[in-house]
């Protein structure tokens, strides 16, 4: 039997196959190229052809926004697909594109091979009130649904997940900071599985220097450039997730490898800036955690630029946190320790397998309604 899971972006793709097993799932194929949704049936048609996957018994599809009522993995029904609809409104570059594949599965396999909706939001559907909560209007908050949803998250309990293998002797299920660095960048706060803070929000605009996003800003600034500049909502969204980040800081590039390489004064600021704003942050997730057992990379970024890890941990000795070189020069996209002997907060660069996350879920799911339908006496 093998399970299909499909990771859609605004135009990009991710999709692999397991081989459902007793134990678990067992890794088949995978294919990652662009692909618009428009083009999803003859994407979906080509993977499952060139690798003779038959039998295909359930799909596990990543959906960026689940919001406040879709918080854990489901099998896709009607009113489940509307309201992934309705929250287009909150995630419109990914819960369409997500949609177009999940119909595109749909049509390609028939009705009857359940869809399973997976959300990065769920990780954070139990993030404490403190964590979760603007310090808004209660009514106003109430009204429109203004909270902190927590993204990446299937990224972050995937990295998290792995670690607990490599480390299942942290004491009391482990305190962990993981660190997402990819085109989008966030951090996570774990204890014992469980996520106490993160750093994106409402949107995934909060929180660290992104590729081309800003981060964290003053919204009275935001206020002022209306008034001012006279820019409009649609123009300051743009500002925020097109215009800003590395790319706007540097004015060479929103790609790490680009502006890393510029010898530009703009450029190395722009660096400096990402790893200043994701050291604070492990400055305050420490607090947060009372502590941390570890520290883990994962993303483009995380996994693959040595430079950008020593940066962001640099001068934090004091706190038990500290890199041996050499090991972060050597772990390039590979996993492994990277803490000089004798530290007390270890440093992890653990590449991120949401794949793994969305199959498993998958199984769980389908079990489940398996199992309710032999209790029901269905066939």
């Amino acid at each position: 039997m093998t399970l299909l899971t499909v990771n859609a972006g605004s135009s990009s793709i991710r999709l692999a196959a397991f081989a459902r097993e007793a134990g678990g799932q067992r890794l088949l194929a995978s294919h990652h190229g662009n692909a618009e949704p428009a083009r999803a049936a003859a994407v979906l048609r080509a993977f499952i052809g060139q690798h003779a996957l038959g039998d295909i018994v359930a799909v596990a599809h990543r959906v960026v926004h689940g919001g406040d009522k879709l918080v854990r993995s489901c099998v896709v029904d009607a009113e489940v697909e509307w309201e992934i609809e309705r929250l287009s409104t909150l995630a419109p570059l990914h819960n369409p594109p997500a949609l177009a594949w999940l119909r595109a599965c749909r049509a390609l396999l028939g009705a009857g091979i359940p869809q399973v909706a997976v959300f990065d939001t769920a990780f954070y559907a139990e993030l404490p009130d403190v964590a979760r909560t603007y310090a808004l209007p209660r009514a106003l908050a109430a009204e429109h649904g203004l909270r902190r949803f927590g993204f990446h998250g299937l990224a972050h309990e995937a990295m998290w997940r792995r670690w607990r293998q490599l480390r299942p002797d942290a004491p009391q299920g482990g305190r962990a900071i993981s660190l997402q660095l990819g085109a989008g960048c966030s951090i996570t706060a774990v204890r014992a599985g469980r996520a106490v803070d993160t750093s994106m929000g409402f949107s995934p605009v909060e929180g660290l220097v992104m590729a081309t996003r800003s981060g964290d800003v003053d919204p009275g600034l935001l206020i002022y450039l209306e008034r001012t500049a006279g820019l409009t909502p649609q123009r300051l969204e743009t500002l925020l997730n097109e215009e800003s980040g590395l790319r706007g800081v540097s004015g060479v590039s929103g790609d790490m490898r680009i502006v890393l390489g510029s010898n530009e004064p703009a450029a190395r600021l722009a660096v400096a800036l990402y790893c200043y704003r994701a050291r604070k942050y492990i400055g305050a997730y420490l607090a947060a955690l009372g502590g941390a057992d570890a520290i883990l990379f994962g993303g483009g970024v995380g996994e693959h630029a040595a430079v950008v890890r020593e940066t962001i941990l640099a001068g934090m000795e004091w706190c038990g946190i500290a890199p041996d070189p050499q090991k972060n020069r050597d772990a390039a996209g590979t996993e492994g320790c990277i803490s000089r002997i004798g530290s007390t907060i270890e440093v992890w660069v653990i590449p991120v397998n949401e794949a793994d996350i969305l199959a498993r879920e998958a199984m769980t799911v389908t079990h489940l309604c398996e199992t309710n339908a032999r209790k029901e006496g269905k066939p």
